[in-house]
């Protein structure tokens, strides 16, 4: 091969990105949190796009380079904190290693106070309460993310069941497990009161009867 002909080929592979280009996830995820926020503190009706652009440090056309409108954000707060509530969930479960369903479920409920009240918990409340600014097929969807959440605590509540530790039907007992826990989200201020720690506790206590 004539190596003139060869130095002059442009190198394989894709072109190298912009800076810009290689910050995009990271823009992309700085609009979802302060989307999630500002959702959170003010409602979805309230907040417009240029809100969380500024709040993202952005100009006010830029949440529509990542998201086609406020609605596709709002969807992208809730799916994408329910497809981190999943992995943080699962996370928690391996770590903990437990194998006795009261373990489990302490693991579980002491990680949904997390989910419910820690870092990054502003999807929660906004899912519970602006569901009905998304699409049907957006709530379908979201539907089912949940179910997939929820359905790592079905087993654990069959075997407390099973073994006389939960009185409810598991159904039912699922229901109110997670009304009551969600319900935390309105009345719980981390400055003050119980730890998370204690929440968790206070919960089995009042499930199975079981607390430390």
């Amino acid at each position: 091969m004539d190596t003139a002909v060869a130095d002059t080929k442009r190198p394989r592979g894709r072109p190298r990105k912009t800076v810009d280009e290689r910050d995009d996830g990271n823009r992309r995820r700085d609009l979802v949190r302060e989307a999630a926020r500002l959702f959170r503190r003010k409602g979805y009706d309230a907040t417009s796009t240029r809100d969380i652009a500024a709040a993202a440090g952005m100009q006010s056309g830029s949440p529509f380079y990542h998201f086609k409108s406020k609605q596709a954000l709002l969807n992208a707060v809730m799916e994408e904190g329910m497809r981190s509530a999943i992995e943080r969930q699962q996370a928690a479960l391996d770590s903990a290693g437990a194998t006795d369903a009261v373990a489990q479920l302490r693991v579980l409920v002491r990680n949904h106070f997390d989910v419910l009240l820690g870092p990054g918990s502003d999807f929660i409340p906004v899912m519970l309460y602006e569901a009905r600014s998304i699409t049907p097929k957006q709530r379908s969807s979201l539907a089912q993310l949940q179910g997939e959440y929820e359905a790592a605590w079905v087993p654990v509540l069959q075997e407390l069941r099973r073994t006389g530790r939960l009185k409810a039907d598991v159904k039912l007992a699922r229901l109110l497990i997670f009304g009551a826990l969600n319900w935390s989200a309105q009345w719980y201020d981390r400055r003050k009161g119980a730890s998370l720690d204690e929440l968790a506790d206070a919960a089995l206590g009042l499930f199975i009867g079981e607390g430390k």
